[in-house]
């Protein structure tokens, strides 16, 4: 029904009735006292380092540290810059952060299906290692390995032989190195060469796989590229690398690598340490799953490993790699305890030991904390990506 042309017209709202201008006017509000805090926290800041004869800024990265590393990835000596000290923790920080999430998965998966094991005693010796170790602090956990495993090891003369070219004792685990030769750029082209050759390979069968039906052993194809390309080239342009053997000459080794005790003590407590949750999260990955996937892999024929490996925990992933995700991230920042054991990682080296010797605390302090924050968002991106990958498409 059309108005009359007299009827009067309805009040126009003011502007604190207006839900889109009262919420612009707060944004904007809160904005601006966020901004006037930082300034007045940053101005507060300069003033009080002024006053206590504390210069600012980044230079002193360029300073000579003069101190030595006991384990560095790099070349280091005394001489070198706090800049290089720098590099040399974050490292050491990404080399135990590593290898301990790839061993706290591999262990993690194994105890989780061992949680779910119809046999008595596994299930039992999985249960009891998962709520034990999981509620023990970490950093007691750290202590337990360094102080009453490591170091109660015995000397270099009488240390224990591991085959013939290992040797662990109180100063660590001597073995093997490799020395690069002329052949060894060679040998890492190939090994590129293979990892595009197996990614062919794998979407080949893929594409086979949903065509007929027919699998491909990618495995087994994978391998014998991983053996023959690089062996072929190691045939024409020579080994690429010879071998430095650890041995005993006075007091110490000499040669080969040596793995520091502080870098076992920290990576076996926080394998053991993260791998208890991992198991759980695996234990409950697999419950998700209906059981009516397990009878239908069954009636198919599928024995209990196939089974397994190719119905349920394709589908259990989907359910473990979120939490998976937040464990990988606590074993990363789980590291920084490494300074109670004396480990050269970021914390001990650069928000400790430069810290100390230079003063620059905000400076040290915010870097410190930016490099955390970018391995944790870096992990959280890549596990994000392949959770995508694995999920569900829906049609």
């Amino acid at each position: 029904m059309q108005k009359p042309a007299n009827a009067p017209r309805a009040p126009k709202g003011s502007f604190w009735t207006d839900p889109k201008a009262r919420a612009w006017l707060f944004q904007i509000i809160a904005v601006v006292a966020v901004m006037a805090l930082g300034w007045y926290l940053f101005q507060n800041t300069q003033h009080n380092l002024e006053q206590r004869g504390i210069l600012s800024g980044f230079d002193f990265l360029q300073q000579s540290a003069g101190f030595g590393i006991s384990q560095h990835l790099i070349d280091y000596n005394e001489s070198h810059s706090y800049a290089r000290v720098f590099v040399i923790g974050l490292l050491n920080t990404l080399l135990v952060s590593v290898i301990g999430i790839f061993f706290a998965t591999i262990l993690g998966f194994i105890l989780g299906v061992a949680r779910l094991s119809p046999n008595w005693l596994v299930r039992k010796l999985a249960t009891v290692y998962i709520e034990t170790f999981r509620n023990i602090p970490p950093l007691l956990q750290i202590f337990f390995w360094y102080f009453a495993v490591m170091l109660p090891m015995p000397g270099p003369r009488n240390s224990l032989a591991i085959g013939e070219h290992l040797f662990l004792n109180n100063r660590g685990l001597y073995m093997p190195a490799p020395v690069a030769t002329d052949g060894f750029w060679a040998f890492v082209v190939s090994l590129l060469v293979v990892v595009a050759a197996i990614i062919a390979v794998a979407r080949m069968a893929k594409a086979k796989r949903e065509a007929t039906g027919q699998r491909f052993p990618v495995l087994l194809a994978s391998l014998a590229l991983l053996v023959v390309i690089p062996g072929l080239v190691s045939l024409v342009f020579g080994a690429p690398f010879e071998w430095s053997m650890p041995v005993l000459q006075g007091f110490n080794f000499r040669g080969g690598w040596v793995v520091i005790p502080e870098l076992i003590a920290l990576t076996l407590a926080l394998t053991v340490y993260t791998a208890a949750f991992i198991a759980e999260n695996v234990r409950s990955g697999i419950q998700a799953v209906s059981h009516g996937q397990t009878e239908a892999a069954r009636s198919l024929g599928l024995p209990v490993g196939k089974t397994l490996r190719l119905v349920i925990i394709p589908q259990a992933l989907r359910v473990i790699i979120p939490p998976l995700t937040s464990q990988y991230l606590n074993l990363t920042k789980n590291s920084s305890l490494a300074a109670g054991i004396g480990y050269p990682d970021m914390v001990s080296l650069f928000a400790g030991t430069v810290l100390n010797q230079t003063g620059q605390a905000i400076e040290v302090i915010a870097i410190t904390m930016s490099v955390y924050l970018a391995i944790s968002i870096s992990i959280s991106l890549l596990m994000n990506w392949y959770n995508k990958r694995i999920a569900l498409v829906e049609r």
